[in-house]
């Protein structure tokens, strides 16, 4: 066992890295010298990440690094656990990508756990460059996060502070603190642009589900796609940090705004002082809930936007079952 901040660890990593340096020789017991690096030097970060870490992320974390590719990554973790899923990444690149979100009340937070579940820390948001830094060649950037952006604590999530203010946008930044837009991973576009349901899923909302849409291109493959008939939100059980106080139209409000916000597009439709390109259903058709719920639904506001409501028997939560069958009468009212 390590002792704490993981000294016995690492100090078996350098024993075995002394006697085994990587030649590329053996690439599996590369890749998990690799995978042991990369779990030792968090545990000597931070003592947090030895309770609260999730072994999945510490092990795509170790592939990306060693293989320089995060679908490569993915599809290794795939093989292992052998699941069936085709999952790809939303933005493919060996830099590190920061997304941040700007408040109603001109309030700027970094980092998915500034945004979602902060720990106190005299640090300060964004980093100060210094005279000689040098913009990377692709405007990116390296960007070491601000230590509450990674120091998690899975027990204080539902216990929270609420926000000063809503959140207004989600934007991405580089090392530097400016605002950059990475493009999305054309594999993604494409996916999205050849299924027959798009699903939003479950999960927070600004720190989730928003970084896959606010990026140019992705509006136009969901309002253009020739094969999606239905696109559906699945709606939480209940509201977190970032979205305290919302109800199921300020969920469909979010992702409309955010998706016409990033879509840079000739407008084809005019909404008369709206500030959107395309209407709510080309984005979001159908808005599945749990009666259990504890998200204000107005069924009437929501309709007028031309958004289906359905309501299924459960808790605050959804399981597969309920899902499978949600989808199940989404497709047969789409057919």
């Amino acid at each position: 066992m390590p002792g704490k901040n993981g000294e016995t660890l690492l100090k078996e990593k350098v024993n075995y890295g002394e006697g085994y340096p990587l030649t590329g020789k053996k690439p599996l017991e590369d890749f998990l010298f690799t995978l042991k690096v990369s779990y030792s030097s968090v545990l000597t970060r931070t003592s947090i990440f030895a309770t609260a870490g999730n072994i999945g992320n510490y092990f795509l974390a170790a592939a990306q690094g060693f293989f320089r590719s995060l679908p490569s990554a993915i599809f290794l973790f795939s093989s292992i656990t052998n699941s069936q899923a085709n999952i790809l990444p939303v933005i493919v690149t060996n830099h590190t990508v920061t997304i941040a979100a700007e408040l109603e009340d001109g309030e700027h937070l970094v980092g998915q756990c500034e945004i979602s579940h902060p720990m106190v820390s005299p640090e300060p948001a964004i980093p100060q460059p210094s005279d000689d830094d040098a913009p990377a060649p692709d405007g990116i950037g390296e960007y070491v996060s601000p230590k509450q952006n990674v120091m998690f604590e899975s027990i204080g999530k539902d216990k929270y502070e609420p926000l000063p203010s809503r959140i207004s946008r989600l934007y991405y930044i580089n090392g530097y603190g400016m605002e950059i837009h990475p493009s999305p991973n054309p594999d993604f576009l494409a996916n999205i642009a050849s299924r027959d349901i798009l699903v939003y899923s479950c999960g927070s909302l600004w720190t989730s589900i928003i970084p896959c849409l606010a990026m140019k291109g992705v509006a136009l493959s969901i309002a253009k796609s020739p094969s999606i008939r239905a696109k559906v939100l699945l709606l939480n059980g209940e509201n977190d940090r970032e979205t305290e106080g919302y109800t199921a139209a300020d969920y469909i409000r979010a992702i409309v705004q955010t998706l016409n916000n990033n879509n840079h597009s000739t407008p084809v439709y005019g909404l008369g002082g709206a500030n959107t390109t395309y209407p709510t259903s080309a984005f979001i058709t159908d808005l599945v809930y749990l009666k259990g719920t504890k998200v204000p639904v107005d069924v009437k506001q929501i309709t007028l936007m031309g958004v289906r409501c359905r309501e299924f028997d459960g808790g605050s939560r959804f399981d597969a079952a309920t899902v499978a069958h949600a989808m199940g009468e989404v497709w047969a009212g789409a057919s």
